[in-house]
């Protein structure tokens, strides 16, 4: 593929995707994909490519989430394989123990023995001050029994929990696996659909891309959504710091760094770099980190688009962000609004803002490349 081709690609796929959902807090709904064989605008070109890239997309991220709590569920396994570890020996120990009372008793050496012989003792006062001796040998075989028992239920409950954890888990690598397949279905389908693309329709594209893409980002400026500037916070100010610092590396799916990444990898290990750990796919962020308004941007935040929240940008002042695009496409400096915009939420809502703020010099061809376009099959 020459070089040229492959920019044209890059810039081809969801090509001008604020024509078909704009960029606001509400995004409209997709337009029906066109039925196969018939005959196709470039308007409807565009709708066919965002439906398969977001599908592509979206599956992406389950798949990450599926890891990621496999991974959790894989460290609960071990944890609690320890504490059954450590209950079976306890279990041990109170076998030994009442074992040892029961030969004991048998052969009359016992605390409860020795204080019948006190009791038969010529002394009866004397043998009345040891009466804590037969209270001491009760308490001590009832604390043997319920131990006994206690560690044989504890035993049994860790047992049970760990069977259960491990089908949870086959489970998840069963789901991962079927996640990871239908992603790179579409993701074949995306390349198919290009490559059946002529040349001409590929410049098509690529102009109707640039041009929706600027005229999405001066609706948004024109709303008034950018007219503050706000300061970041200390460790957003290093969040942004970090993400341009990555501009240029690849996206490659399921890439967290410090070599390649994907949309959340990138503002996960932002965020992870500047001291707070937020979670690691764009649907979790969108879902669990304080939400703000699109008007109250501040530079760090991030930013999520699509109607499923399947990409996050991190927002970096002055209208843009910086984002992993697609596959095939590497980290770089973006419109707020290339993408249609769902939202946006904030790591740190407590975080005080700096006094004062500069934007970190960009690296040159920091904006190369299509802001939403899919270039060449991931190997």
């Amino acid at each position: 593929m020459s070089g040229r081709l492959a920019r044209t690609l890059c810039t081809a796929a969801l090509a001008a995707v604020a024509a078909v959902s704009p960029a606001t807090a509400e995004p409209a709904a997709p337009e029906p994909v066109p039925a196969a064989g018939a005959p196709q605008t470039i308007a409807g070109m565009l709708t066919r490519l965002q439906t398969l890239y977001q599908e592509a997309e979206e599956a992406g991220e389950l798949f990450t989430g599926a890891e990621e709590e496999l991974k959790r569920q894989t460290a609960r396994a071990a944890k609690l394989g320890t504490e059954l570890t450590a209950a079976r020996s306890a279990l041990d120990s109170s076998r030994r123990d009442a074992g040892r009372l029961a030969r004991a008793q048998y052969q009359g050496h016992t605390d409860f023995s020795v204080y019948l012989r006190l009791l038969l003792a010529p002394d009866p006062q004397r043998a009345l001050e040891q009466n804590h001796v037969i209270e001491r040998a009760q308490a001590g075989r009832a604390a043997t029994v319920d131990r006994l028992t206690g560690a044989e239920r504890h035993a049994d409950a860790l047992a049970s929990r760990s069977r259960a954890v491990l089908a949870r888990q086959r489970k998840l690598a069963a789901q991962q696996k079927e996640q990871r397949d239908t992603a790179r279905s579409r993701l074949r389908d995306v390349e198919a659909l290009l490559a059946s693309l002529s040349p001409e329709q590929l410049a098509e594209l690529s102009e109707l891309e640039q041009r929706n893409t600027a005229a999405a980002q001066k609706k948004l400026v024109a709303s008034g959504a950018l007219s503050s500037t706000r300061l970041p916070s200390g460790p957003g100010s290093e969040a942004v710091r970090y993400a341009i610092g990555q501009i240029g590396k690849p996206y490659v799916w399921g890439a967290e760094g410090p070599d390649a990444y994907d949309c959340s990898g990138l503002t996960s290990r932002a965020w992870s770099t500047a001291g707070l750990t937020i979670p690691r796919t764009s649907q979790e962020q969108w879902a669990r980190l304080p939400k703000v308004p699109v008007a109250s941007l501040r530079p760090g935040d991030l930013v999520v688009y699509f109607p499923k929240a399947t990409h996050v940008a991190l927002y970096i002042g002055d209208g843009l962000v910086v984002q992993a695009p697609r596959p095939g496409a590497s980290v770089k400096v973006s419109p707020l609004a290339s993408n249609p915009l769902l939202g946006a939420v904030r790591p740190d809502p407590d975080g005080e803002p700096l006094s004062s703020y500069t934007l970190p010099e960009l690296p040159e061809g920091a904006s190369f490349g299509s802001d939403t376009g899919y270039n060449a099959p991931q190997t």
